[in-house]
């Protein structure tokens, strides 16, 4: 292992990646892969990168000079990657400055890469807009939606803004709004969900009485509409837990409706019922206050038509 203290996979040749890099600082593209891949000649490491085969964050990237920052995810693949970046997205940009692109992000759509989905994310779109005007031009992600969530999802368009942003992400955030549609007729119309919760070794957000290991979450809602069957819910939360509310509205057996991953609810309109509405935060340079807003999806509207 070397000084950067990177995780390292040499993957057998049946695998499509050859090798996989976390990286741990700031590097240019070519002169990180020169260093860390010495059993590949300097001349061919160039034809790869040319060929679409070095792939950042799930993107292939062809530029020597591009700037690698910390966390992101550099894979070497054994075949051309093809190219099928466009001038369109797929989905609504809510706003874009010399700082910032916001996206509404559609249900169904991964924000980042994983090991089994690395083409069809919000990031990769976003990256291949971006940089078709501008080559030289490239995004960070500050924050995540849950794949099957909808709603604002920012980009900065500075790794030390994005530091920045994250670093502070709690002080500098003022107001993270949802719209959630839950099974049943809240007993409160209003009210706050003060719990502690965990992970379990598959990963799944539970609440716990362990106030020591446990994380504090808090969700305040309201129901704004409702029928024999479902509550259409305007929430905002204090903290930012994995799941926080999914896992307390289900612990209060108002489960989303859609969430296969905590309990078994109906689907009526065959997604998550759960939108980002509302985010709002300090600029962490400027203290301007910026707030995206993405209007609630038609889906959730045909549960609860206007009388």
């Amino acid at each position: 292992m070397n000084k950067n203290k990177r995780r390292f996979e040499h993957h057998h040749r049946s695998s499509p990646v050859l090798f996989n890099f976390k990286i741990a600082n700031e590097d240019r593209l070519l002169n990180f892969l020169y260093t860390h891949i010495q059993v590949i000649p300097r001349g061919k490491i160039k034809s790869m990168l040319e060929h679409h085969q070095v792939l950042v964050n799930g993107v292939a990237i062809t530029r020597f000079d591009y700037l690698l920052s910390k966390e992101d995810v550099v894979k070497i693949v054994k075949t051309s990657f093809k190219d099928t970046r466009s001038n369109k997205l797929p989905f609504s940009i809510l706003y874009e400055d010399k700082d910032f692109i916001v996206v509404d992000k559609p249900s169904g759509l991964l924000t980042v890469a994983t090991e089994k989905e690395n083409r069809r994310t919000a990031y990769r779109f976003v990256s291949d807009y971006v940089s078709l005007r501008d080559k030289h031009e490239r995004i960070y992600v500050v924050h995540r939606l849950d794949e099957d969530t909808s709603g604002v999802l920012v980009f900065a368009k500075d790794a030390r803004l994005k530091d920045a942003l994250q670093l502070s992400w709690q002080k500098l955030v003022s107001k993270r709004g949802y719209y959630a549609i839950v099974e049943g007729k809240m007993r409160d119309h209003e009210g706050t969900l003060v719990n502690y919760l965990k992970k379990s070794k598959i990963n799944l957000v539970y609440v716990t009485d362990d106030k020591v290991n446990g994380k504090r979450a808090v969700t305040h809602y309201k129901a704004i509409n409702e029928n024999n069957d479902y509550s259409l819910l305007n929430i905002t939360i204090d903290t930012g837990r994995q799941n926080q509310i999914r896992v307390q509205l289900g612990h209060i057996n108002h489960y989303v409706i859609g969430d296969d991953k905590y309990g078994e609810p109906s689907n009526p309109i065959h997604r998550l019922g759960l939108h980002a509405y509302l985010l709002e935060f300090k600029h962490p340079y400027s203290n301007k206050v910026m707030r995206f807003n993405s209007p609630i999806p038609k889906e959730f509207q045909t549960l609860f038509p206007k009388k």
